[in-house]
């Protein structure tokens, strides 16, 4: 069962056509990964997915329910959290209040969503940080955060935009396991857009490439990097998988 369906979706910025006529499916339980070269529309589908832009075109249901242009804290409230590629906490707030914002989201009492911040923390491996300044955590830590602040909001759905980007390869291989343990332990659902082919390779159960705009590919991830149209236009023939 699809628990995240996108049908004919399509998007347009001043006549440049973002996104054309896309449609995937995201099993519940499932992993899939959104991959592609920069600029294919990739986190314009996450956008329009958890309400930053409306579609010019298609529809998106999460759970059966359309939610193609409700607000993006309609869609939270829905179900789905999101990271962003741009990682950029509350400077100001410690690391544990920071989680504290979007627990409030599921939360009814501060001290709830205190408790809540607090076990998500120890999940990531950030419970001896809680108490820092966000704005004092490394690139990995921020990546650390970045998820557990969208965890706190106790998505059925996990949008993850590069969230390994710039990480060592241990460092990758760490939030691989994390996120491993949250969808066989949890059943937590995910669609990741990501460019480390290490990452996706452990991770996906289905590869969805996409390039100006159009899906252009899907299937299993030793299938998709075998496939001559994405070693053309994104992973290249001597790419390493």
């Amino acid at each position: 069962m699809a628990l995240l369906e996108i049908s004919s979706l399509s998007k347009s910025f001043r006549g440049l056509r973002a996104v054309a006529n896309a449609s995937l499916e995201v099993p519940e339980h499932g992993i899939v990964a959104l991959i592609g070269p920069n600029g294919a529309g990739k986190t314009t589908i996450f956008n329009i997915a958890a309400g930053v832009y409306a579609p010019d075109g298609g529809e998106i249901r999460f759970a059966g329910r359309r939610i193609d242009g409700l607000r993006p804290d309609q869609i939270c409230a829905a179900g789905i959290g999101r990271t962003f590629q741009i990682v950029k906490p509350f400077a100001g707030l410690s690391v544990l209040d920071n989680v504290i914002v979007g627990a409030l989201q599921r939360c009814r009492t501060v001290s709830d969503a205190r408790a809540l911040a607090a076990r998500v923390l120890d999940q990531l491996g950030l419970g001896g940080k809680r108490d820092l300044p966000a704005s004092s955590l490394t690139l990995p830590d921020r990546k650390r955060l970045e998820v557990a602040r969208a965890l706190a909001t106790r998505p059925q759905l996990l949008l993850l935009d590069e969230v390994m980007a710039g990480l060592r390869p241990t460092e990758c291989d760490q939030m691989v396991e994390v996120f491993r343990e949250l969808n066989s332990r949890d059943g937590l659902t995910i669609l990741l857009i990501e460019h480390v082919m290490r990452a996706v390779m452990a991770l996906a159960r289905q590869i969805v490439v996409l390039h100006h705009g159009e899906i252009i590919a899907r299937g299993a991830p030793a299938e998709v990097v075998r496939n001559s149209a994405v070693l053309e236009c994104y992973l290249g023939e001597d790419a390493e998988v």
